[in-house]
This record gives structure tokens, sequence and C-alpha cells, in this order.
């Protein structure tokens, strides 16, 4: 039963990687931006499966077993009010992109800057800091098919197999076939989600039952703080206040701000995105703190696994080899995301330049180089899954608090017509170092005072663009 679920599963997939195949274009914006032509639905569903990964599925359900329901209340508020990011950053964007021809923001950064330091400073960290948050697709990928086939699939044998099934169907059809394939996963994703908790907490006597029990074990899963008190004022206020700033900058979500077909689908997706954090966020919470009722001396990295423990422990093997394979949906949607922009900006941005130019690489050879790029980044992020280093929200956090430095600089080239680019290199520098510093302790973060490392670096990168570029104007640079 497991195998012919996942099999059933992977045709779907490779069916409507074949429709993007029939569908695109000879040219670069069709192959990497889908022609700029998704409606509401497919902009809709094409973020929310691209956004909702194996941080969603592992990382929540860990963090809610290890912290509690206030790490709910700190995603769900947070990542609500990304939807006004979405709109600041993604309607001038579009605008930019439709106007220019930008196929990536590392293209638009550098043409309405006209600085290649900030050029290269900015893809550097792009590329960078979004390889941690590919590489959990992966190990999220490992953990489910050895949980599933009861160890029949290796945990790397399971992170190699769907890495090498992504490779191939972006080879087959570019943005269209990820589109395609991102609608689907979507739909399926968040109504196989739903369904997982109604039948856990059925098992365990109901959600009421079932939320009274772990209060008597644990009442502090219940508390503001959370467990250990782990959220200060300072550290809730940090990294709700991270995700605005950083989603938007990751490569794969900033470009489907260019492949919308107008104006109002890219507003209506918008507004529709801020509703959904506020219910499905709490669905692998939810099981994640239930998990203390039968798993209930979990350590560290093991608790990122409790949530395909407790669907195999409470429910018929079809359903939950059914919710996996949705929760491998989302891995697969954020991956193919990933590997298709991480490829696109390299080409486009690295290679086409140095060939001299767009009108000297036809786009077949674009494609070859955007292809073999897609493989060669796959492997480096499997090769960081082969032996993970962290806790999956740990992982992802360093990811989130790398790209949030982008923030200021990006708000800072759409909307200020004196900044100085140079500065806003500058401070992508210094937010930077502070990051990774703070991340490997390198030196101390006591002068914080208990903020978290990438809103200081955020606060400090936008200090520096402002008073920078009064004083060293666009003409002067240094």
């Amino acid at each position: 039963m497991v195998y012919i679920i996942l099999i059933g599963y992977i045709a779907l997939t490779f069916l409507s990687s074949l429709l993007g195949k029939k569908e695109k274009e000879d040219t670069p914006e069709s192959y990497f931006l889908a022609n700029r032509g998704l409606g509401v639905i497919a902009l809709f569903f094409t973020l929310i499966a691209t956004n909702f990964s194996a941080f969603f599925f592992l990382g929540f359900a860990g963090e809610g077993y290890r912290i509690g329901y206030s790490y709910y209340a700190m995603m769900g508020v947070g990542t609500t009010f990304t939807a006004l990011s979405f709109y600041w950053i993604g309607s001038k964007a579009w605008k930019l992109g439709k106007a220019k021809g930008y196929i990536t923001p590392v293209e638009m950064i550098y043409d309405q800057s006209g600085s290649v330091f900030l050029k290269w400073m900015y893809l550097s960290v792009m590329v960078l800091f979004t390889f941690p948050y590919l590489a959990l697709q992966p190990i999220g990928a490992g953990y489910l098919l050895e949980s599933i086939t009861d160890g029949q699939i290796s945990y790397f044998l399971g992170a190699s197999l769907l890495t090498i099934f992504i490779i191939i169907y972006v080879f087959i059809g570019g943005m269209k076939s990820v589109a395609s394939t991102d609608v689907k996963q979507g739909v399926m994703m968040i109504i196989l989600m739903l369904a997982a908790v109604w039948v856990i907490t059925s098992q365990l006597g109901g959600i009421t039952e079932a939320n009274q029990q772990v209060f008597e074990m644990k009442p502090e899963l219940f508390s503001r703080s959370g467990a250990d008190n782990y959220f200060t004022p300072q550290k809730w206020l940090s990294l709700c206040l991270l995700w605005i700033c950083c989603v938007p900058m990751f490569p794969q979500l900033f470009m489907r701000f260019f492949i919308s077909k107008d104006m109002q689908g890219l507003k209506t997706t918008s507004v529709l995105y801020a509703a959904i954090p506020m219910f499905l966020f709490l669905c692998p919470v939810v099981i994640g703190v239930l998990g203390h009722l039968s798993f209930p001396d979990l350590v560290g990295k093991e608790a990122d696994q409790i949530l395909p423990m407790m669907l195999v422990e409470h429910s018929p093997e079809w359903f939950y080899t059914l919710v996996m394979t949705g929760a491998l949906a989302a891995f697969m949607s954020t991956l193919d995301s990933q590997l298709l922009a991480l490829s696109t900006i390299v080409t486009r941005d690295v290679f086409v330049p140095f060939r001299g130019g767009a009108e000297k690489t036809d786009f077949k050879l674009q494609v070859g180089v955007g292809k073999v790029l897609v493989a060669v980044f796959a492997l480096v992020g499997l090769a960081i899954a082969y032996q993970p280093f962290d806790t999956i929200f740990d992982i992802a956090k360093m990811a989130f608090s790398g790209l949030a430095v982008l923030f200021p600089t990006t708000m800072a080239i759409l909307y200020w017509k004196k900044v100085n680019p140079t500065v806003c290199a500058i401070s992508i520098l210094l937010g930077e170092c502070i990051v990774v510093g703070a991340y490997f302790d390198i030196w101390s973060t006591d002068w914080m005072m208990g903020l978290g490392s990438a809103l200081v670096a955020v606060l400090l990168s936008t200090i520096l663009i402002v008073f920078g570029s009064l004083i060293f104007n666009h003409e002067n640079e240094f």
C-alpha cells in the first residue's frame, strides 16, 4: 500500500511536468517565469506550496513538541504580516519587471542601482543563505520515507530519491512545470494536514481531552513564554518581525512577484496569503504538543520526527502514507522552486554577463546552463543533508536571518531615488557579520539586549543606509 500511493503520486507529478513542457515557449521568460502569465489561483497556490516546506511540516511539529502553543502564536502572527512585505516589494517589483523585463531580483537591483559592488553582494547573500533552507527539503524527505517504509528506504536514500526526481521534472518544463505541480501540491497539503489533525485527535479521545491530558503533564507548553521560558518578549518580537523581512527575500518567492499576470492578481494573492497561516499553522503544532502523550521523552533533533511518528502510531497505513505523501509534496514544491530560482540567478546574473550579454547568449544555451546548475545545486543541498548539523528550526532560522539583511536594501532601492548603492552593499556586509557572528558564537550577543541577531542586523543596516545615503549621495559614492 505504501509504495502504491508513493508511485501513484510520483506519476501524477510527472504528468504535471509534461503539461509544463507542452505549454512552454522558447524564450527565457517562458522557461524561467512561465511567460509572466499566472492567474490568482495558480499564483496563490505556488506561493503557498513554495513557502510551506519541511520547515512547516516537521519543523513546526518539532517546535510544538519542544516549546508549545506559543510557537504557533509567534509563527501565525509573524507570517500573516508577511503579506504586507509581499505587497510592498511585490507590487513595485511586478511593475518594474513588466516594464524592463527583469527575470531575477539581482537583475532588478543591479539595473536600478547601477552598482556592480551591490550586485555581487546581493547575489552572494541570496544564493549562500538559500542553501541551508534548500537542504531542509531532502532532510525532511529522508525522515519521512524512512518512517513510512519502516526503514526499508533509509534516511539518505530517501533524500537522494527526492532530489533526483525533482531534478528530472524541473529539467522538463521549467517554471511552468513547477507552477503546475505547485497547485496540486498546495491543495493536497492543506487538505491532508487538516485531516491529520482530525484523525490523530480522534484517536486520542478528542482535541479537548487530549490537550487536557498534556496540560496536566506539561502546563508550560500552554504558557505565553513556552517551555523553559523560551519566548522572552524580545525574542517573540524579533521572530515576528523576522518573517516580515526575510520571507520575500527568498529568491524562489521573490521571483513569484514577476510571474503574476497582472497587478490585481498580485494584490489578491497577498490578501489571501494573510489568511492561511492563522489556521493552517496550528495543525502541525497541535500534533507536536499532543506528541507528549505517545512519545514523552524525545530530545533535541528527535522531536523533528514527531509528526510522522504520531501518524504511524495513531492512523492506518493507507492514511499516514497519504498524509506523508502530502508532506513530500510540500518538500518538493519548495525544493523545485529553490533550484530553479538559484539556477536562474546564476545563469542570468553570472553566466550571461560573462558571455557578453543576453543578445549574445541564446535561449537554448541559457536553459542548458540553468539545467546543469539545477543538478549542481541539488547535489550541494543533498551533501548538506547527509549529516544535519542542527534542528530543522535552527537551520531554517539561520537561512532566514541571513536573507532578512537584504530587506532594507531592497526597500531602499525600490522606493528611495537618492539611496547610495555602495552604502547599501556595506550595510549588507555589516548585517551578515552580525548574523553569522551571533550564530557561530564568534562574539557575545549581550549588547543586543535580548533581541534576535537578525532584527539587530536589519535595524543597524537600515540606520546605515539612511544616514550613509544622506551624507554620500548617489553621484558621490565612496
